[in-house]
């Protein structure tokens, strides 16, 4: 089974019943606030990129820096994680989620001084710096998790989590282009710096240890800790069926890069269908967390065929939605794909989460991370091959079929893997 190893000594006695969403949020404050910071910290992130993305179009009048800006967000968190993970398990949590909300407002603020097309490429530090912060975050808060609330409702503490980034990136991007169009473009990073300030403030107010912090251990070098990870999972090989989960649907996500063409050639629809597409995404990123937690609810041994299920969803919607031309059938395609993704995102955090020792977790997540990163980052570029050779629709049918082959190869190997308990980190060689 793939729970039992994530108790800590600084996590709360499980209560005799798992409790709901909203008896969770309401009944332990440290874990509220954790989550309202990760509401703030997520809906600043697409607060603030929308807005500059047409600040960069319309001082530029070309896309290239756009697209750098963008490829800059994928690819700094996915070479800073390894390292990023070795911070995350050496120093307080809390606190490095508190460094990095004020990061994050200071490299939002120097959004002021673009202003022309030879300030752009402060935009692409800027934002090269949140991606930076963001590598450190993300793991610092999934991995402060089993910490803040006992094992029975984790869970449902990862679909609260889940669903955020997609309630954030209907909301945050909403928002980022309405205020942009009435207040101006300016004020939106204003707000975005306010937003990670209100992250920081909350996190501050946690009193519960969030973990980390080397638990006494000396402090080795960063390799150590690296080759020290790399025998964990050797160790206990369902992490790496586990740490190779979320892949199988990132790879999926270059897809998005064609809806402009495909809202344009196929669908016929302007701007707003295409924002219509992207909504569909941040509902579909809504109901999977809450889905894969209905069905896993009391169910652990079914972890497997869930992650291979919602992978297949994914890639068989999209498959679908490459043949399709009405509109509205385009739109229920994307959200059931994006139900199938985040329901793989949630339900392989919590397994890593749940079988995974506090003194090595952050590393583990955060290659977790890196993985899912990276594999984002090569189907964006293999959307962008495709579209050069062949129809946006032909190339959305390529990229499910890559989705539905890597989910169905998974499967295969991973039924292969040792399903053995791992409690305790590999000893260090002297």
């Amino acid at each position: 089974m793939l729970t039992g190893s994530s108790a800590t000594d600084n996590a709360p006695a499980a209560p005799p019943r798992r409790r709901s969403a909203a008896q969770l949020l309401r009944e332990e404050a440290d874990f509220r606030r954790v989550y309202l910071s990760q509401l703030v910290s997520l809906g600043g992130d697409w607060f603030a990129m929308i807005p500059l993305l047409a600040l960069l179009q319309e001082l530029t009048s070309a896309p290239l820096w756009g697209a750098l800006v963008l490829a800059a967000d994928t690819l700094v968190i996915a070479a800073l994680s390894p390292y990023a993970g070795v911070v995350v398990d050496r120093v307080d949590r809390r606190r490095l989620m508190i460094v990095c909300d004020l990061l994050s407002a200071g490299f939002i603020a120097t959004l002021f001084l673009v202003r022309t097309e030879s300030t752009a490429w402060i935009a692409l530090i800027a934002l090269g710096g949140v991606a930076g912060v963001k590598a450190f975050y993300g793991p610092a808060a999934n991995a402060a998790l089993p910490n803040l609330v006992p094992k029975a409702d984790l869970l449902t503490a990862n679909a609260l989590t889940g669903g955020a980034w997609g309630v954030m990136l209907a909301v945050g991007a909403s928002l980022g282009a309405l205020l942009a169009s009435t207040l101006g473009i300016y004020w939106c990073f204003a707000l975005d710096v306010v937003s990670f300030c209100v992250s920081a403030a909350l996190v501050q107010r946690v009193r519960r240890p969030c973990g980390g912090g080397g638990a006494g251990k000396p402090r080795g070098r960063v390799q150590d800790d690296l080759r020290e990870t790399a025998s964990f999972a050797r160790r206990d090989r369902r992490i790496v069926s586990l740490l190779l989960a979320k892949p199988g649907t990132a790879l999926g996500n270059g897809v998005l890069a064609l809806f402009p063409a495909l809202g344009a050639a196929v669908f016929h629809v302007g701007a707003f269908g295409v924002g219509l597409l992207y909504a569909a995404r941040g509902v579909g990123a809504l109901i999977g967390p809450v889905l894969g937690r209905r069905l896993l609810w009391g169910q652990e041994g079914r972890i497997r065929l869930l992650v291979l299920a919602s992978t297949l969803m994914f890639g068989l919607a999209y498959a679908a939605f490459s043949a399709v031309s009405w509109f509205p059938l385009a739109v229920l395609l994307v959200v059931i794909a994006h139900v199938g993704g985040s329901m793989n995102s949630t339900l392989s955090s919590f397994a890593l989460q749940s079988a995974t020792p506090d003194g090595i977790r952050g590393r583990v997540l955060s290659v977790d991370f890196m993985f899912s990163t990276l594999s984002l980052g090569v189907s964006q570029l293999v959307a962008a091959g495709l579209a050069t050779t062949m129809d946006p629709p032909q190339a959305a049918l390529c990229i499910a079929g890559i989705v539905i082959t890597y989910g169905t190869l998974w499967w295969t190997l991973s039924g292969n893997l040792s399903a053995r308990r791992t409690t305790s980190l590999p000893a260090k060689r002297g």
